[in-house]
């Protein structure tokens, strides 16, 4: 059983990885400046210089990290330059945003990678399902309820233990951008509160379990 070290006497200092639209990313900013969320968005890193984040990410006010994956002979060699960025970025907790590349996390890191799924894990989940790739299997199965997952990230596709999870009913009819629409608006409530718990002092974990301690 652990508790995780609460950052209660100053903001709180994020690592944001994109591959795509962003909208996670703005969502945290609009969350800060809020005052809803008390942190500040350190580090941005895109996984394609192509990616919608990156003038999202500008239009914030944020600079952008461009670490292309085939650019890297190795899994292990890619994760050691993002995470040797955010050591130097003084990054607090790592947050992937719709991050579509494996990362090998460092034992400095364990329980500071955060990952946002849009099903309610274990089920969608793993290799290969992202994006509108799980609300099409979702609706493929026939299921009348979905949602998303915040996790601690670890060296396997959407495995480490469960921070928080949202549902969302599924009506009649419901196409696969409805679905994503529905999900998206319980991600954006998630994410933010997910982060909350990590650095309040009161989340313990215990193996895949985790759950916040009563206040003292």
């Amino acid at each position: 059983m652990k508790r995780l070290p609460g950052i209660v006497d100053r903001p709180v200092r994020l690592a944001v990885l994109i591959s795509g639209g962003g909208r996670t990313l703005l969502n945290l900013q609009e969350e800060i400046e809020a005052d809803r969320l008390r942190a500040e968005i350190a580090l941005v890193i895109a996984s394609r210089p192509d990616c919608k984040g990156i003038d999202r990410a500008a239009q914030a006010g944020q600079s952008c990290l461009v670490a292309e994956r085939r650019r890297f002979e190795s899994t292990e060699q890619f994760s050691r330059h993002l995470f040797d960025a955010c050591r130097d970025r003084q990054v607090d907790l790592v947050i992937l945003a719709g991050f579509l590349c494996l990362v090998r996390i460092p034992a400095d890191f364990e329980h500071r990678v955060l990952n946002i799924h849009p099903s309610l894990i274990p089920s969608f989940c793993g290799r290969g399902f992202y994006g509108n790739r799980v609300h099409e299997a979702v609706l493929r199965r026939g299921v009348r309820v979905s949602g998303c997952t915040v996790h601690f990230a670890d060296n396997q596709y959407d495995h480490g233990p469960v921070i928080i999870q949202r549902a969302v009913d599924i009506p009649d009819g419901t196409t696969t951008d409805e679905l994503a629409a529905l999900v998206f608006e319980q991600e954006r409530i998630a994410y933010p509160e997910a982060i909350r718990r990590v650095v309040s002092g009161r989340l313990m974990i215990d193996g895949q379990r985790t759950w916040l301690d009563s206040p003292d």
